[in-house]
């Protein structure tokens, strides 16, 4: 599993100059990426959906997510990321890296280029 952060710029999806950098989290044991909800609205990303999540301590809520251009490196993709707390630490998870075709390479605790993808 990875865990260690990475630079990522995250922008609004239709406005794409409404950019910030951030350190998030890589967790690939996670679906989706999270953002702070007020993050997020500075963005002025609107919710585009709800959905179901369970998280760790059992409990099932219905969270807002939101469709967002992810940028690390030279790499930029659209990925959906769910509206977090306030507090939540800024977090890049499964369906985002795989957007990117990134993969972790947890020895070296970095992302990496997919060498070959199945199809």
């Amino acid at each position: 599993m990875g865990l260690f952060n990475v630079e990522v710029s995250i922008s609004n999806f239709e406005r794409p100059e409404r950019r910030i950098t951030l350190d998030a989290l890589v967790n690939e044991n996670r679906f989706f990426s999270i953002l702070p909800l007020s993050m997020l609205r500075d963005l002025e990303v609107t919710p585009s959906g709800q959905q179901n999540i369970r998280f760790a301590d059992g409990v099932v809520r219905s969270m807002n997510i939101g469709l967002v251009r992810v940028q690390i490196d030279d790499r930029e993709a659209p990925t959906q990321v769910m509206f977090g707390e306030e507090d939540a630490q800024p977090l890049l998870g499964r369906l985002t890296l795989n957007g990117l075709m990134l993969v972790v390479d947890p020895v070296e605790e970095r992302l990496a280029p997919m060498d070959i993808i199945n199809a």
